[in-house]
């Protein structure tokens, strides 16, 4: 095995332990806040909210260490938030504790299952680190490799809260997190790839990280409210939701699969336009839905039409932006999707709480199809087969 291939098994080996934290967080934090705790939709929006911007700003502090300071320290300190958070959790259910292992964790739920769901300040190193180690003809594959085990961890650690107490999970969480985060000190260090001050693509940046705030603000209005809107709604019991959270990550992880062809027949414009303009469709129709059976096989497909083109569009940011500006442009697209989605989040707390629960679905599908139109106009060069500087 080459050096190479050992760092990528070691960071691969801490995106599954991560991934299986994610899996469990995702589920298990909304019935503790809602079922357990017994606090109303609109704390838990404003929990959420809380996450988002804590991870915004930390993915900004992260990206830009990861090209001044080094990939692996900076991914290290990072990394150890998602355990120190889930076991605040496990030794006290206060609400302060609840808001402080939100703002540690990351606990946003932006995210999904196959991008790591929880924790998400690290994302940016991740894909940062992955593309030093990388060749760029075979980014997209192993970014799809990446997400597609993220994914199918996370499904599996979505079944653990069904078979465990609310509490218990959270400490199994941090064990499983933390024994990933012990896999990062086996990795080579290297020197920091960036300068200070240096940002020569900063215009390329500027319209992914627009793009990348409407994406988060659509995002903060539904996705981390389809488990509570089918508590609410539906009254769906935490064992039976573990097993649909499994499904839909699953389903998720396979469709990461085609990321590679995706790239190589459309290129990321068309396929993110393509996936999640049919994703945002389907969403639109969740809350019309008249039975739980319709509800559910839409929850089931649309994580995949979200995160197909992920991959694609991961390879196209680390193409299309300079070598040593990779982490922080990552760092700042994060900053705009999830501060942007902050004020989603509590914004659809809020509409929850009234009974308003389709209202978030509908602005969702609106504002993911204006998005599809500013790929188009800023990337259209690129909406063939593949990006190749």
């Amino acid at each position: 095995m080459t050096a190479t291939s050992r760092d990528l098994t070691l960071l691969m080996l801490f995106r599954v332990g991560r991934s299986v934290a994610a899996g469990i967080v995702t589920l298990a934090f909304p019935y503790l806040v809602l079922r357990t705790l017994h606090y109303p939709a609109v704390v838990l929006g404003l929990v959420y909210t809380a996450g988002a911007i804590a991870t915004a700003v930390l993915g900004l502090l992260t990206g830009f260490l990861a090209d001044t300071l080094g990939r692996k320290q900076t991914l290290i300190a990072a990394g150890l938030l998602l355990p120190v958070s889930c076991l605040l959790l496990y030794f006290s259910g206060t609400l302060p504790t609840v808001f402080l292992a939100a703002i540690l964790g990351g606990f946003s739920a932006t995210g999904s299952l196959m991008s790591g769901g929880a924790g998400g300040a690290v994302a940016p190193i991740q894909s940062a680190l992955i593309a030093d180690l990388t060749a760029a003809k075979t980014r997209t594959t192993f970014f799809s490799i990446f997400t597609f085990a993220g994914g199918m961890f996370g499904a599996l650690g979505a079944l653990m809260p069904g078979l465990l107490e609310v509490h218990d999970v959270f400490l199994a969480a941090a064990l499983v997190s933390g024994a990933g985060c012990v896999m990062l000190f086996l990795i080579r260090k290297r020197p920091p790839p960036g300068h200070a001050g240096r940002l020569p693509s900063r215009a390329v940046i500027g319209k992914f990280t627009l793009t990348g705030a409407l994406n988060g603000f659509a995002q903060g209005l539904v996705t981390p409210f389809l488990i509570p809107f089918f508590i609410l709604v539906y009254d769906v019991p935490k064992s039976k939701m573990s097993t649909y959270g499994f499904i839909a990550g699953a389903i998720g992880s396979l469709a990461i699969l085609g990321a590679p062809y995706l790239d190589r027949r459309w290129g990321f414009v068309k396929s993110i336009a393509i996936t999640r303009g049919l994703g945002a469709v389907l969403l639109a129709a969740m809350p019309l839905s008249p039975v739980l059976a319709i509800a559910l096989g839409i929850y089931f497909v649309t994580p995949a039409l979200r995160v197909a083109a992920l991959p694609a569009q991961q390879t196209a940011i680390t193409e299309l932006v300079g070598g040593g500006e990779v982490g922080r442009a990552l760092g700042i697209n994060q900053v705009a999707r999830l501060a942007a989605s902050s004020g989603a989040m509590t914004l659809t707390g809020y509409l929850f709480h009234a009974h308003n629960t389709g209202l978030p679905f509908y602005l969702y599908a609106g504002i993911m199809l204006l998005n599809v139109y500013l790929y188009f106009r800023f990337f259209g060069e690129a909406s063939g087969a593949g990006v190749r500087r």
